[in-house]
This record gives C-alpha cells, structure tokens and sequence, in this order.
C-alpha cells in the first residue's frame, strides 16, 4: 500500500475556517472510500489559540451538516510542515502569500488555495466568518465543501 495522501488545512488562528475545512474533507473522503489513504490536519499561521478547540460557532455550524470538530486542537504551521504535508491548502491569499513567503521554493507548487479545487471559484477567498453572524459560519461551509469535493475529484483523476 502507498503512503497517504497527507493534507494541511491553514487559516489565520486554526480556529473556524480551517477546523472546518479539516473536518468536511476527513468526513468526506471517509465517504469517498479514501480511508487511510488520506490524512487530513489543520493549522493557524498565528498562534492566537494554540490549544483552543475550534470556535463554538464553527463546531454547531458544522455539526448540523454531519461534521464534528470538537477533538480538534488550534495549532501554529510548523517548518516541518513544508515537509510533511503533501499539499497545503490556504483559506485565502493573504495565508497563501504567508505560507509561500516561509516555505521552501521546491513546495510552493503544493501551496494552494482550497477555493482553486472549486469548480467557477479558483483564486477566491474563504471569508473570515469570526466577527460576523450564523450566515457567515455557513457560507465557509458551502465553499469549503466545494472546495473539499473538488479536491478529492483532483486527487481521483492522478
């Protein structure tokens, strides 16, 4: 058997876009049969919340669709991450230009937004849902499952 596929989910504080993104793409490539052939993390370019579970909002939000987060830990992206990780999906381009500007230039091609995998939303941004209302928490969900569908069709098709 191959290794996994091993994915990095990054967001600003590791606490609602990027848990989220986590957990739908676990949860949805258990469904797609992808088992352990995929392995699925997610980090904060900032340490704000190092420790902390995923914002409640983000966690009630994501349960009503089926997704649980709360064994979720925030964490900070970590130098050995750029080696680890096969890809690493930004939630917007300010995390992509972040992440790029720390890693090697040999895995920049790896460093991708997650909204590039959507089909009509490539370069997009997964909006920031933290200061904002219910609706906010479930517009990330909507593209981060097209986002996560998408990627796993492109994973499908290599």
């Amino acid at each position: 058997m191959s290794a996994p596929v091993r994915v990095l989910m990054v967001c600003t504080g590791n606490i609602c876009r990027s848990p989220t993104a986590e957990g739908v793409l676990r949860h949805l490539a258990q469904q797609a049969g992808w088992g352990r052939r995929l392995e699925v993390d997610s980090a904060g370019t900032t340490g704000y919340h190092l420790g902390e579970p995923p914002d409640e909002r983000s966690q009630a939000h994501a349960l009503r669709r089926g997704y649980d987060l709360s064994a979720q830990r925030a964490r900070q992206v970590a130098d050995e991450d750029f080696r680890r990780f096969d890809w690493i999906l930004a939630m917007d381009r300010g995390h992509l230009r972040e992440l790029r500007e720390r890693a090697p230039v040999l895995v920049h091609d790896r460093i991708r937004l997650l909204l590039d995998f959507a089909p009509g939303l490539d370069g997009r941004d997964v909006p920031d849902p933290y200061y904002g209302g219910a609706t906010g928490f479930e517009q990330v969900l909507d593209l981060v499952e097209q986002g996560c569908r998408g990627f796993l069709a492109e994973l499908g098709r290599r």
